[in-house]
């Protein structure tokens, strides 16, 4: 198997002629940036009293190419139509977000993520921002492109896994 760029992709197994002690690192260095990126998200939630959950539901909307509806935004997060609904019911009163019906079909609402919402949380995330800069100034934008193909075969991966039910 190859990529576009016609060198070798693997699927399967780690590689055998990585270390167990560079595998480790890895990992260990992607957990340190998920508690980060997870501390800084906690940190906006409880300072714009939300719940976790709120600001991931945010960042979806935020990244949406599109207005997610209230259903795109469930299977997005899989979560239950109503939790969907009462996180929708906390991000709108507390003017983050705001529902609208834009279809000639009325059973159709979007989801707006709110300027002065998206001020807010520019403003608070700016921190993570110029880390962000600081750290890319550090690396080639080959070894740029690198990192941000290896993030986007990760999020793949991590989304082709199943999530455990009980």
């Amino acid at each position: 198997m190859t990529s576009a760029d016609d060198r070798p992709t693997r699927s399967g197994p780690p590689d055998p002629g990585a270390s167990l002690a560079d595998l480790q690192a890895f990992a260990v260095e992607l957990r340190r940036m998920n508690g980060e990126i997870n501390r800084m998200t906690h940190g906006f939630a409880a300072n714009q009293q939300l719940h976790p959950t709120d600001v991931s539901a945010l960042a979806a909307i935020l990244d949406a190419p599109s207005p997610l509806t209230p259903g795109a935004l469930r299977e997005h997060l899989g979560l239950t139509s109503g939790a969907v609904t009462a996180c929708l019911d906390r991000l709108e009163r507390a003017g983050h977000v705001r529902r609208a019906r834009e279809s000639t079909d009325r059973r159709v609402v979007h989801v707006h993520y709110e300027a002065s919402a998206r001020t807010a949380a520019r403003d608070y995330f700016m921190p993570l921002a110029e880390a962000t800069a600081r750290a890319r100034a550090r690396f080639s934008e080959t070894e740029l492109a690198t990192v941000l193909r290896f993030l986007a075969a990760m999020n793949e991966e991590l989304g082709d896994v199943p999530t455990a039910r009980r």
